[in-house]
């Protein structure tokens, strides 16, 4: 052997001898161990909090230029090639983590126990963890179905092609992981002028669903595009030509080409099922004639809630087991009743309409959402109220209106809290929706943060300019910052009606003339002493009167005014919280005394 040779195996020997030395090989073998069990972690984590792919490939890129960081430390700041860590030691840790997780990703990917309850225990979504009503980053699994142009050439049939696209929602929301926006948010861009891109910036989604729909006699002919908003590029297209009485199966067919398309699997969530509101005879006139009624109550007035009534009742003549129908009824009944003064009987009908949708299909979550209306706000049964709501939401996890019901429920109960984060996780899926937002600002007012509730109140104006109700609330902020002009301004904004009197009658009595607040508050006593005895109180709680205030208060439950609903989430009323009297009323309407508001001071 030349004496290069032995120069080189000396090197060598040298080389290794200082490896095993440092124990570099069990150092290395540790750290991958340890990266192993920390990405498998991460993976369950992160399927748990729906966290982007791309932040398991930043962090899986961060370990892999550590683990040649650990060498070097590892060869640098051995004590003269002694270490500290046995390598027996470092080999049994590293295979403890290796074990520990594979262990742990198996068991977060195994399929649940099939013999577990179909109904488990609803997850509390009102917790601090709900996600933000806007997203900094848009979800790739997200699409928003845009109203179907009606091909048709007879505007009368404007409602099948709007029917088809909210079965379409309704249908995608099924879906585990997919966001979906809903039909009120999506609807508003019928016939926009804007880009897809422009669009679905705007609503915080990936995809765009579009399509046109002509029906001609018994044809019909769909055709639909699911389209990649970033750079136009279309996913799917696919056009039908089919007999109108194949309709129920070309909708199935394009939720599930839509849902491959975008990887969606079904929803697995315990206790979820599936929500349709088509009849369960299959009878295209029943739910043509319940489409008719989902089109008048969109426009949102006592005559279109009228003409609503009569489509279901139609719809539950062609098919008496008509589940939606029924549920929808019952809505419409309790809302002419709450929101347009017509007590004559409304109320009973919204009663038996509730309980047969729940007889026919206890299984659906629109059902318990009108039948726990009716226990808020006109049985003011708190507890079942919420059990209802939380009922629905089990139902069905992603659904807009269940999580606001309930975020207006454990306002009621003085959560005020967990009301914002689940405003704020309905308006992910519905953020064009103004009420929603007027919520928002409503309990973020409650809590005191009044810049951001200022800024959602407007935010809803923005999108409904004409609502009422919205300026009284800013009319509230302002009220609750000392300015009393700012006060009355607002309140000079809102629309002709109760809520413009209600709103000048509190705005005058935090000013300095004592005479208008005095001729307003006599005004709104004799028009309102019936229909709002809980805003007069309010009235007197702003002028310090708290003997007046409770008089009213005790009218107002008498009355059973839906005000009443507002009493711990309100900084004027709960000025008084420390008033032995509060404590007394409260549990005589059977609230906690507990809330998380603050109160005027």
């Amino acid at each position: 052997m030349s004496g290069g040779a032995r120069l080189g195996i000396g090197v060598s020997s040298a080389f290794w001898l200082g490896l095993k030395q440092r124990k570099l090989v069990q150092w290395a073998l540790t750290y991958v161990a340890a990266a192993f069990a920390f990405v498998q972690g991460l993976d369950v984590v992160a399927q748990r909090f729906g966290w982007p792919d791309r932040l398991e490939q930043v962090v899986i890129l961060a370990l892999a230029v550590g683990f040649f960081v650990v060498l070097v430390l590892a060869w640098y700041h051995g004590e003269r090639g002694v270490q500290r860590v046995g390598g027996v030691e470092l080999l049994i840790i590293a295979l403890l983590l290796a074990i520990g997780g594979g262990a742990l990703w198996a068991y977060a990917r195994a399929p649940r126990d099939a013999a577990k309850p179909a109904v488990a225990a609803v997850p509390d979504p009102s917790t601090p963890a709900a996600p933000a009503a806007l997203q900094t980053s848009i979800p790739e699994k997200s699409v928003a179905v845009l109203p179907f142009v009606n091909d048709s050439g007879r505007k009368d049939e404007q409602f099948f092609s709007d029917g088809l696209s909210q079965d379409l929602i309704t249908a995608l929301s099924q879906f585990a992981g997919l966001k979906v926006i809903n039909r009120d948010s999506a609807f508003q861009f019928r016939d926009s002028k804007d880009s897809i891109k422009t669009i679905a910036q705007q609503l915080g989604v990936a995809h765009i669903l579009e399509g046109s729909v002509q029906r001609a006699e018994d044809e019909v002919r769909i055709t639909a595009t699911l389209v990649n908003a970033a750079d136009g590029s279309i996913l799917w297209s696919q056009r039908y030509d089919k007999p109108y009485k194949d309709l129920f199966a070309l909708q199935d067919a394009i939720t599930q080409s839509v849902a491959d398309a975008l990887k969606a699997k079904l929803l697995a969530t315990p206790g979820a099922v599936v929500q349709s509101d088509r009849p369960p005879s299959g009878n295209l006139a029943a739910y043509a004639a319940y489409q008719h009624g989902v089109a008048y109550n969109a426009l949102d007035t006592e005559a279109a809630t009228r003409q609503a009534i009569t489509a279901y009742q139609q719809a539950i003549t062609l098919d008496p087991e008509y589940a939606a129908a029924y549920a929808q009824l019952s809505n419409d009944f309790t809302n002419l009743a709450i929101l347009y003064g017509d007590a004559t009987g409304t109320i009973a009908r919204a009663r038996a309409a509730a309980a047969k949708a729940l007889a026919l299909d206890p299984d659906l979550a629109l059902a318990r959402l009108v039948h726990a209306q009716l226990l808020l706000n006109v049985d003011m049964d708190w507890a079942d109220a919420e059990a209802e709501t939380r009922r629905a939401l089990q139902l069905a996890p992603n659904d807009a209106g269940a999580q606001s019901f309930l975020a207006r429920v454990l306002a009621t109960q003085g959560q005020n809290a967990r009301a914002v984060a689940l405003i704020r996780q309905a308006l992910a899926s519905d953020p064009r929706r103004a009420a929603r937002w007027n919520n928002l600002g409503a309990y973020l007012t409650t809590l005191g943060r009044l810049d951001e509730a200022g800024q959602a109140i407007n935010k809803a104006l923005a999108l409904q300019p004409g609502a009422t109700d919205y300026h009284p609330q800013l009319a509230v902020i302002a009220i609750l910052r000392g300015d009393a002009k700012a006060a009355v301004v607002a309140a000079q904004k809102e629309p002709p009606g109760a809520w413009h009197d209600i709103a000048m009658t509190l705005a005058l009595q935090v000013g300095a003339d004592r005479k208008a607040a005095d001729a307003a508050l006599k005004k709104l006593t004799a028009e309102y002493a019936q229909s709002g005895p809980y805003q007069i109180a309010e009235a007197y709680a702003l002028r310090r009167d708290p003997d007046a205030m409770f008089q009213w208060l005790d009218r107002a439950w008498t009355a059973r005014d839906a005000g009443v609903t507002s009493l711990l989430n309100d900084p004027l009323i709960l000025r008084y919280r420390d008033d032995p009297r509060f404590a007394a009323f409260c549990k005589k309407v059977g609230l906690p005394t507990a809330t998380d508001a603050v109160a005027m001071k």
